[in-house]
């Protein structure tokens, strides 16, 4: 996959150290507060605004609670907005290609650290629903174990100190434009990878600007290079998606709270689909991506090549669904109770 921006070269300083954000970065907590939130509100007769949310993107999670409590009125104090919340967090999944960066950085070595916005003990009941983050951070930091939280550089100084790395050494990858200019406070290298994508131009002073985790490359900041690429493919843990197809579209289904992917799910998939009782394909999905795969991201100009890309894509997903490496996700059992209408005229 390619970025919006940067990542053609081989950063002037290398990387020596990776300092994490966590809401929107590794975690899909935005996704989570969005359906939970919605329902807490509603215990209070308000009603979700998505606008008033997008804007405390990047918030510490002081200044979150107090403008949630002011903005819908509430009849309660930060701080018991903050205690009934908490068990949302166990909703919050991880990110495409946060375990597989996390598990990279640990199996190589390369020391790295998680600085949130968040208070500490709510970054606790976060991860604690994660498989070995706790125990593979180097550092994690809260906005309530330094002077001030971002856009102050102060976390991430101090996340570098502790972890004994000079800040130039230090990479920063964020998904909101506070933590990315704290990051640049800091004197650090910055990856944004921004969970608002209509958002992505509002990152240029990010030193590179990727859809998702599964398009960083290590290697381009002096660090390990990946080494899971199958055959020009990369396997991923697998997500189920359930809904109509029509015309070559696939629509995820209202009803199931589970199919709902974050803006970071972004790019080419591949898999099975089962369109009836008994029909099973290989299936490659477009995500994010204009119809016809013409966007801004291949700069494809002709529709003669938007065709040509597209049968290249099918090739690939047919020779690697076969490999057995991507075999093993696949199981008949997991289509039994599924149900998805098939256009009449395809």
């Amino acid at each position: 996959m390619k970025s919006f921006k940067g990542e053609a070269q081989i950063a002037e300083t290398p990387v020596s150290a990776v300092i994490l954000d966590l809401d929107g970065t590794l975690l899909n907590t935005e996704q989570a507060t969005k359906g939970v939130l919605g329902e807490f509100l509603a215990r209070y007769g308000k009603v979700l605004d998505m606008d008033k949310e997008d804007k405390r993107l990047g918030m510490t999670h002081k200044e979150s609670a107090m403008a949630i409590v002011k903005d819908y009125d509430l009849p309660i104090t930060p701080d018991c907005y903050s205690q009934e919340i908490m068990p949302i967090w166990v909703h919050a999944k991880a990110l495409p290609g946060a375990n597989r960066l996390i598990q990279h950085l640990h199996k190589h070595g390369v020391p790295f650290a998680l600085a949130s916005n968040s208070l500490r003990r709510n970054i606790d009941a976060k991860i604690s629903h994660q498989q070995g983050w706790r125990e593979y951070f180097s550092v994690i930091l809260g906005s309530d174990q330094v002077k001030s939280g971002k856009p102050s550089p102060d976390i991430f100084l101090e996340a570098a100190n502790k972890m004994g790395v000079d800040a130039v050494h230090c990479l920063v990858i964020e998904d909101s434009l506070v933590g990315v200019k704290a990051a640049k406070a800091a004197g650090m290298k910055v990856v944004a990878v921004p969970s608002l994508q209509n958002a992505s131009n509002q990152y240029s002073i990010a030193d590179s600007v990727l859809h998702s985790l599964l398009e960083f490359r290590p290697e381009l900041w002096g660090l390990p290079p990946f080494e899971d690429w199958v055959d020009n493919v990369l396997p991923i843990e697998s997500f189920d998606l359930k809904g109509w197809y029509s015309n070559g579209i696939l629509c995820q289904s209202a009803e199931n709270g589970e199919a709902s992917l974050p803006d970071q799910a972004f790019g080419l998939y591949f898999g099975w689909a089962k369109f009836d009782a008994h029909e099973i394909f290989k299936v490659v999905a477009s995500i994010g991506w204009e119809c016809g795969c013409c966007t801004c991201k291949r700069k494809i100009e002709k529709r003669e090549n938007c065709i040509a890309i597209a049968e290249e894509d099918k090739s690939i997903v047919r020779a690697a669904l076969d490999l057995p490496v991507f075999g093993m996700f696949f199981s008949e059992g997991s289509f039994e109770d599924d149900t998805c209408d098939r256009d009449e005229n395809e």
